[in-house]
């Protein structure tokens, strides 16, 4: 929805890095910097770290910058002509993104795996109704079955015990 009409892939990319960035950069002012022995292990999941706002907080600002730099380089002096058009709806749907995914990582701190798991890939399947919906995606046969196996997973999950 926010990306829908932004035919350069990298132009996208770009923006919902950047949005990504500038939310680990407003989570970063809360939490403490990683000592040195700890980078080594930024890559490990947010359960390992202790904190999932430091987490996805340092995750986004490292990943986030990447794709600009690359756009930067690779754009140069166009780079943010070529943003302004789409800048608010790209960074808002980074910055979404983001606290999406900084929400389930928390989630995944406080509760059992399997049922925050199913309500993640849950998403998977509204995803595709909407896009069906609003922006008249087909949702054939292979679509169908694809939710159908979907919800069989979605089951499995929840019934581990």
């Amino acid at each position: 929805m926010f990306g829908h009409g932004i035919k350069d892939h990298l132009l996208s990319f770009t923006l919902i890095s950047t949005g990504g960035a500038v939310v680990g950069l407003a989570a970063a002012a809360f939490v403490p910097f990683p000592a040195a022995g700890a980078w080594p292990y930024l890559g490990c999941p947010a359960v390992l770290h202790g904190s999932s706002v430091s987490y996805i907080a340092w995750l986004m600002i490292l990943e986030g910058l990447t794709i600009p730099v690359y756009a930067l380089y690779r754009r140069r002096g166009r780079l943010l002509t070529e943003l302004r058009p789409f800048a608010v709806r790209g960074l808002a749907g980074g910055a979404m993104s983001v606290v999406a995914y900084g929400l389930v990582l928390w989630a995944q701190t406080r509760a059992p795996l399997a049922p925050i798991a199913a309500l993640r890939e849950s998403s998977i399947i509204v995803g595709a109704v909407i896009g069906t919906v609003f922006f008249k995606e087909r949702f054939g046969a292979p679509r169908l079955a694809a939710a159908g196996l979907m919800v069989i997973g979605i089951g499995l999950m929840l019934h581990t015990d």
